[in-house]
């Protein structure tokens, strides 16, 4: 990596950090350059526009999110343990400071048509896509019944993750992990 591409890393990771507390459409130049010490005209050669530097802010976290969540997971044997370290690693993943920016972006933009809600719109697809992808390896190694249907399986997944999201985040409920987990339970046993 050179110093350009090092230095758009830490200012990504700042971003991102800005981004968690006032959400996406309250992430600017302006903001970030205040946030980092640097200037506007220097943080404009780097990103452009408002849109674009949203857009390069989701796209890191994204990243992030497949290298710290879902690699690793897919290193696990298929199926129901492949399952439960996508799970595990996504709790752990929304446990950190500032919650999911994804989930935060989710209920931000759900609303807000434009090129930043499309590319997080084509994320979450990506997102169930892989929940569904598992759950039809874990019916291919029998952890599944062969009438589980991986797509309905992806959603109530992630309403549990909403769920548990909610109320961590929001409502500080020390259970709310326990909860999820006991979800992702039922979800298995149902389908087992």
């Amino acid at each position: 990596m050179g110093r350009g591409d090092a230095t758009r890393e830490i200012i990504l990771d700042e971003a991102g950090r800005l981004a968690r507390r006032v959400g996406l459409g309250g992430l600017t130049i302006g903001s970030l350059a205040r946030q980092t010490g640097m200037s506007k005209s220097g943080l404009f050669a780097h990103f452009g526009s408002k849109e674009s530097l949203q857009l390069q802010v989701l796209d890191h976290a994204i990243e992030r999110f497949t290298t710290e969540v879902v690699r690793p997971a897919i290193k696990e044997p298929r199926g129901e343990p492949r399952l439960r370290a996508l799970f595990d690693g996504w709790l752990a993943w929304d446990s950190t400071e500032g919650g999911c920016p994804l989930v935060a972006a989710t209920f931000e933009l759900d609303d807000q048509p434009g090129p930043v809600r499309e590319h997080l719109v084509a994320n979450q697809r990506d997102w169930l896509d892989t929940i569904a992808t598992v759950v039809s390896s874990g019916m291919t190694e029998g952890h599944f019944r062969s009438e589980t249907d991986p797509r309905q399986f992806a959603q109530d997944l992630d309403g549990v993750m909403l769920a548990y999201h909610v109320a961590s985040r929001l409502l500080a409920d020390p259970q709310a992990a326990a909860r999820a987990r006991r979800g992702l339970d039922a979800l298995l046993a149902a389908a087992a």
